[in-house]
């Protein structure tokens, strides 16, 4: 992909200037990707701009945010209406985008009897799901896996699996971790399925008789991984493990957060690939395709436990809801999952040899449009976050944006808009590789 230099030498330092005033006054915790952080000024389908003229092609999407492409007329054209007649209203009144949205997202949950509850991003839906579950169970006990990530906030932490993400040991929630479906690392590394899905299977009992006491609150799962490296378990996975939670009576709570809305092509929810409906299903990212929505959707007993006031001041507000219900519209009629199952398959076909070809690849894995690539150390074969930065560095210098993360960091993170076209994907693939074949020492 040729890069631009659309504002020429003139606007050299813009960046540098910026990254200054960030440091300045933003926490240090807030974290930046690259070693010369860049700003995203202007986006166009699956294609972004920089704030010094570089154009690139987005392989991340926001963090799997921009899920339909930036700039689509249609979500433009729907926000700039909304924008115009009234932002914000609270949930005091009705909202007819925010109840027509829920009315279609309680349609293709696959809960029967659905209500929705919207809030403004993936953590805050998780916490009102631990909420629903905590006060429906009485317990503030619960389930989740480890390697998980759900959320920044107090009790999202407390269920994250992943020392990188995990914040603080203070918690208001008594969580005991479950093994995840990672094959590669762990106790259960090596074991085929069959005995990998019956150890599982085994640590639920072993975890409920030792680490638990009384009611359960629920489990809390993604049905893949996200922030912990695009993790795939073994078919039949989360059907074992959340059968064993429910012949307990424990609720199930499906993190979407990273895999609803088609992304990974065969199914529109991930947790469809193993047929476990869930009680609970939190959601977020790409429904806003960049505006600050997320929610819950679930069992009406569940969604009705708590009995006090509550309101949601900004969640289902009109402006986000509207972008949200185009956003959802345009998905669907323009079968982008579909696209995802077919556009991710090609990328997946172009990145799989890198397996066999590079020794720093340690596996090419993937759903859709949900791939990730493993970079270890080719002398020690240990997970190496040191070339995992090396190759976001190198893809970056040959126009690509692509993520990172994984239990070490170690994890190439590839999840482009679905709308991403089959020349995209080969254009994307063509710059990764070449990332790749340079931090491996092949470069032609």
């Amino acid at each position: 992909m040729a890069v631009t230099e659309a504002r020429g030498a003139t606007a050299r330092g813009v960046h540098a200037a910026l990254v200054e005033r960030h440091r300045a006054v933003l926490p240090s915790w807030l974290s930046l990707y690259y070693d010369e952080p860049i700003e995203l000024v202007q986006g166009s389908g699956r294609r972004v701009v920089d704030g010094e003229g570089r154009e690139y092609l987005d392989f991340f999407g926001g963090i799997l945010t921009t899920m339909v492409g930036h700039a689509v007329p249609e979500v433009v054209a729907a926000v700039q209406e909304q924008a115009g007649r009234i932002l914000h209203s609270s949930t005091l009144y009705l909202i007819r985008p925010m109840i027509e949205l829920a009315e279609r997202i309680a349609a293709l949950s696959g809960i029967e009897g659905a209500k929705v509850f919207f809030v403004s991003s993936g953590t805050e839906a998780n916490e009102a799901a631990l909420l629903l579950t905590a006060v429906a169970r009485r317990s503030n006990q619960v389930l989740a896996l480890r390697n998980s990530y759900h959320g920044r906030s107090f009790a999202a932490t407390a269920v994250t699996g992943n020392r990188s993400w995990s914040a603080s040991g203070f918690s208001p929630l008594s969580v005991s971790y479950l093994h995840n479906g990672d094959r590669r690392h762990g106790a259960l590394a090596g074991m085929d399925d069959s005995a990998f899905l019956a150890a599982c299977a085994a640590d639920v009992e072993e975890v409920l008789a030792t680490t638990t006491a009384g009611e359960v609150a629920c489990l809390i799962a993604e049905p893949i991984q996200g922030v912990g490296g695009f993790v795939i378990p073994p078919a039949g996975f989360l059907s074992t493990v959340v059968g064993a939670v429910r012949a307990h009576g424990i609720p199930f709570i499906s993190d979407e957060v990273q895999t609803g809305w088609g992304r990974t092509g065969s199914h529109f929810w991930g947790w469809q690939a193993d047929g476990v409906v869930p009680d609970l299903m939190t959601f977020a990212k790409g429904l806003g395709n960049g505006l600050a929505i997320g929610g819950v959707a679930g069992r009406a007993e569940l969604m009705d436990a708590v009995s006090v006031n509550s309101i949601s001041t900004f969640g289902g507000n009109p402006l986000s809801t509207a972008g949200a219900l185009a956003t959802l519209n345009y998905l669907l009629d323009h079968h982008l999952q579909a696209n995802a199952e077919t556009v991710g398959a090609r990328l997946l076909a172009r990145l799989r040899p890198l397996e066999a070809e590079l020794d720093i690849v340690a596996e090419v894995r993937g759903r859709g449009l949900m791939i990730a690539v493993e970079l270890v150390d080719p002398a020690t074969g240990r997970p190496s976050p040191v070339l995992a930065g090396a190759a976001l560095e190198a893809a970056r210098r040959n126009g690509l944006l692509i993520g990172k993360g994984g239990l070490y960091g170690n994890v190439l993170r590839i999840a482009p808009p679905l709308s991403l076209t089959g020349a995209e994907a080969d254009e994307g693939a063509d710059a990764l590789i070449a990332a790749l074949r340079r931090c491996g020492g092949k470069e032609n």
